[in-house]
């Protein structure tokens, strides 16, 4: 007897460990339930707070009249069950608690997912927002004036677009020049965030003589020379995804030509016609002269067209994409695709001589700049515009650019010539 009191004794003490260590269990369990929000609350099927003695069955202790005697081998055999029942009801414990867990991270993470989006997404669709609605400013008057970004790329695509549907001219500048992996060269424009290529054939006309020159080499050449120029296109193809497009300079210049050689005023009367002055773009400068864009038609101009002074390089004193004035001399319309035409510089302007021959008087000196040296002799550039025709001196040809005194020898009003020495010549270091 005494034996089986020690046996139910030892039972109650494991039984109430174990509710011990399931109260600890529950309360932890309840205080996390506490924390969860009414909607984990609905997913998990759990009641608002747990009761710690709920989680916890009441051991039924035997009764006194029902105690037997029993062996040691089969109070061994009871004390297995005790055990399993206390493996199983911690397990059942551990498992609550981490489904009650895994169940409140599925609904968090399902409640991320749906309330935010990947980076990449989010941001592509954010740039799309903006790029549709456009960036929201404050205007002073109520009306904006000034472009935005988005503006401005929106404004230089429809400018595009209305070229390639409508061949409206555009103008740009050629900032570069590209050679393709067949060896084309490309001459590149940039109209905003586009990048406008033009191939050679499409912005310059072929010469009549390669010079035993490739053709590829040639055109090269011609594009190289023209870097700087403003020009003008009409373009034939966009390619929206990688901001290209493609177009055609020698298309402009036919439409420009039809314009404005061909076109009239209201009185009937050429708009371009000889002794009209005119604005002229330069595209190319050579030692010997210049070719300007007269409205869709390249025209060469030499040295003695370009001013009343003497000049030995015309690079010194025109660039590409100047602006000028000229004076057209003769257009030739008989055949409508082989338009002809000259024009002057110097003749666009008055002839200084008229008024600065009258600042000089014979035998007094004046400082000049030494302009140019040929079999003739020294040309000395005075100011006002006119040069004076100077032999050599005996101490030697100055150089161009040098800086002397002249003597006036003598002055022909008639065919505007001046004539006189140097006597001192101050060579610049």
């Amino acid at each position: 007897m005494a034996r089986q009191s020690r046996r139910v004794s030892f039972e109650i003490e494991i039984l109430a460990d174990i509710r011990q260590k399931i109260k600890k269990e529950c309360v932890t369990m309840s205080n996390e339930i506490e924390m969860m929000t009414e909607q984990e609350r609905e997913l998990v099927n759990v009641p608002e707070a747990v009761e710690a003695d709920t989680c916890i069955e009441q051991p039924e202790l035997p009764e006194e009249s029902s105690m037997q005697e029993e062996t040691p081998a089969n109070a061994a055999a009871e004390e297995r069950p005790v055990k399993t029942t206390r493996r199983k009801k911690t397990a059942q414990a551990e498992e609550t608690q981490a489904e009650v867990k895994l169940k409140r991270k599925r609904k968090t993470s399902e409640d991320v997912s749906e309330t935010t989006e990947p980076e990449p997404e989010k941001q592509e669709k954010a740039g799309g927002k903006r790029a549709a609605q456009g960036v929201q400013v404050v205007s002073i008057d109520g009306h904006r004036t000034v472009e935005t970004q988005e503006d401005k790329d929106r404004n230089d695509l429809l400018d595009l677009l209305e070229s390639l549907r409508t061949g409206r001219i555009l103008s740009g500048t050629i900032q570069g020049i590209e050679r393709a992996s067949d060896n084309q060269s490309l001459a590149v424009i940039y109209h905003g965030a586009f990048k406008v290529v033009i191939p050679a054939e499409q912005t310059v006309e072929a010469p009549e003589d390669y010079r035993d020159q490739s053709p590829a080499d040639v055109f090269h050449y011609l594009l190289t020379k023209r870097l700087g120029a403003e020009v003008d296109y009409i373009v034939k193809g966009i390619d929206q995804e990688a901001n290209v497009a493609v177009a055609s300079r020698l298309e402009a210049m036919k439409a420009k030509r039809k314009q404005y050689y061909f076109g009239t005023d209201r009185d009937g009367n050429h708009i371009l016609y000889p002794g009209q002055c005119a604005e002229a773009r330069v595209v190319s400068v050579i030692r010997a002269g210049i070719f300007v864009d007269l409205f869709g038609l390249e025209i060469y101009i030499p040295l003695r067209e370009l001013s009343y002074q003497r000049m030995m390089d015309a690079s010194g004193y025109f660039r590409p994409g100047q602006r000028i004035l000229v004076r057209v001399l003769d257009v030739d319309r008989t055949d409508r695709n082989n338009i002809k035409a000259s024009a002057s510089v110097k003749q666009a302007t008055e002839n200084p001589y008229e008024k600065a021959l009258q600042r000089y008087t014979v035998d007094n000196r004046y400082v000049g700049t030494v302009s140019m040296v040929d079999t003739n002799g020294v040309f000395v550039a005075l100011d006002g515009g006119v040069d004076c025709l100077c032999s050599y001196p005996k101490r030697g040809r100055p150089p161009r650019g040098a800086r002397v005194t002249v003597r006036i020898l003598g002055i022909n009003r008639e065919s505007n010539r001046i004539w006189g020495a140097i006597t001192h010549i101050s060579v610049p270091r």
